[in-house]
């Protein structure tokens, strides 16, 4: 199969899943296959809509099996010397760059992205890799000055084992971004796919091992949120749950957790800002907010789902941005052309259609094309999730669309007359994931930058992120950060150390803690 002539159907997902997974979908646990115990959990080619293959969810008996082998996997890890899992996890960053293609072709059959973007995202996650291995001999404490004769300091320690809940919408981009860290700072990882899309996750952890990680260091559970992951995040044996998903769904993580006592780093919802000014650049701005919400047809934390548009600009920008929404290419998943790919579940295609009429139904004004293009509806890509890009203009406050998250290639634009009104705009959610603003303004847009909730935001730019600067959100967009250096901090405990340096027999002090 070529990437550039195949077709994402179910035929080319399952070929893609046999060959390297012959034996069939499971668990990966002490470096292999497990097959799991409960109920057929079927995958679903986004871009058609057939049923390429399925598995069996591990069920609370897999999850149990799994975090034992995660609990002797993370005493051999954590005794690891720094240095040699710093080489290991570099050989792991060079394995991922070595079947980059494979893991990208993967990606995109079985969830329906664009390989355009799957490349992409492959080498972000050897990317990964490659960052936390230069942060696994660096994790130093520190030699504290105290009262009276001690030699005290601070070592910094895993928790162990390192529960990882990752999402649907990048399944390979987030199990790199979620396994690195927690693996650099010497925990083991038990990640936690979507149902809908454990494949590229498993193939990761495969390829992890053969570069060299311990039985029982990187672990996939596949199954169901109620089954395996309910499992997993009330387990006493975890020390840290990470959880990528829903605002809902997040919560009830953060709550099952909290009862066995593991605490949590979350990344959840955004309904993030996109801010316009007279006096930006125009046509970029309009390529901005393009790929700030359809790239990923939209499914995305981040994306720019809100277009606040200063009111001397607004008629003639929206027009740009649907211009420019009316070229996008939409089609197979495997043409290198193809700009959007489908939603990725049957689900959220339902969710997004609805929240579509909802939003007319608010009083906002369908300004792009409805219809699918006839390259979709005339050929085996029919039965796929599709949306077209989507452009509703006149989206007040009162709108649904403006507090709700989509997650699909809906924008909701809407104008502004004053700066401190279009900050009020951005700020009027819950969320605190993401916003940007174009200006040519720099006192303004630092103005803005400051003034806005939010975890990440850009300034005449959107949507770029790298492993090494923090990312995470304000509010109900979660909370602790999942990139950057401090985010070993989430990954690591501080232990203190005394030592007395006076003979023995000197007098302790009294403590009254």
């Amino acid at each position: 199969m070529t990437s550039a002539t195949a077709t994402s159907s179910a035929s080319a997902a399952r070929a893609a899943v046999d060959a390297v997974f012959p034996q069939g979908l499971g668990s990966f646990l002490d470096g292999r296959i497990v097959a799991g115990s409960g109920e057929q959990v079927p995958l679903t080619a986004a871009a058609t809509g057939e049923e390429f293959t399925s598995f069996r969810d591990a069920g609370p008996e897999g999850a149990d099996a799994i975090l034992a082998g995660a609990v002797r996997g993370a005493a051999v890890w954590a005794a690891t010397g720094a240095f040699e899992r710093a080489a290991i996890l570099r050989e792991v960053s060079r394995t991922v760059a070595e079947h980059a293609e494979e893991l990208a072709v993967l990606e995109s059959v079985t969830t329906g992205k664009p390989l355009r973007d799957t490349r992409v995202e492959a080498a972000k996650v050897a990317e990964m890799f490659g960052y936390y291995a230069g942060w696994a001999d660096k994790l130093t404490g520190q030699t504290i000055p105290v009262p009276g004769d001690w030699h005290t300091y601070t070592e910094r320690v895993p928790w162990g084992v390192v529960v990882a809940i990752t999402p649907w919408n990048a399944p390979l981009f987030t199990a790199g971004w979620n396994a690195a860290a927690p693996l650099a700072a010497g925990n083991a990882v038990v990640v936690k796919p979507s149902e809908y899309t454990p494949v590229s996750t498993l193939r990761l952890a495969q390829l992890a091992h053969r570069a060299g990680l311990p039985e029982g260091v990187f672990n996939v559970a596949a199954g169901l949120g109620g089954t395996v992951g309910a499992a997993l995040t009330s387990d006493p044996r975890v020390g840290k749950v990470s959880f990528i998903g829903s605002v809902a769904t997040g919560r009830r993580v953060a709550v099952a957790a909290a009862r066995a006592g593991i605490p949590t780093v979350l990344e959840l919802g955004g309904k993030s800002a996109n801010i316009v000014f007279a006096d930006a650049d125009l046509d970029r701005a309009a390529d901005g907010a393009i790929a700030a919400i359809f790239s990923g047809a939209g499914q995305s934390c981040v994306a720019g789902s809100r277009l606040l548009v200063e009111r001397g600009v607004h008629a003639e920008f929206v027009e740009r941005v649907a211009e420019r929404a009316a070229r996008l290419r939409l089609g197979d998943p495997l043409d290198p052309a193809t700009e959007v790919g489908p939603i990725i579940t049957a689900p959220q295609f339902t969710t997004v259609t609805s929240l579509i009429e909802a939003g007319i139904e608010d009083g906002g004004r369908r300004v792009t094309d409805a219809a699918l293009p006839a390259r979709l509806t005339g050929s085996a890509l029919a039965g796929g999730h599709w949306v077209m890009p989507t452009l509703l203009d006149g989206v007040t406050p009162a709108n649904r669309l403006e507090t709700t998250e989509v997650f699909g290639p809906v924008v909701g634009a809407d104008a502004f007359d004053t700066e401190a009104e279009a900050i009020e705009r951005a700020n009027g959610t819950a969320f605190g994931l993401a916003g940007a603003v174009w200006t040519g303004d720099v006192s303004r847009a630092h103005h803005v930058a400051r003034s806005v909730n939010a975890g990440t935001f850009w300034i005449n730019a959107y949507k770029t992120i790298h492993v090494a600067v923090p990312f995470g959100g304000f509010g109900d967009s979660g909370h602790g950060r999942s990139s950057g250096p401090g985010v070993l901090d989430e990954y690591t405990q501080t232990k203190a150390v005394w030592v007395p340096t006076r003979a023995a027999g000197a007098p302790f002090p009294s403590l009254s803690y």
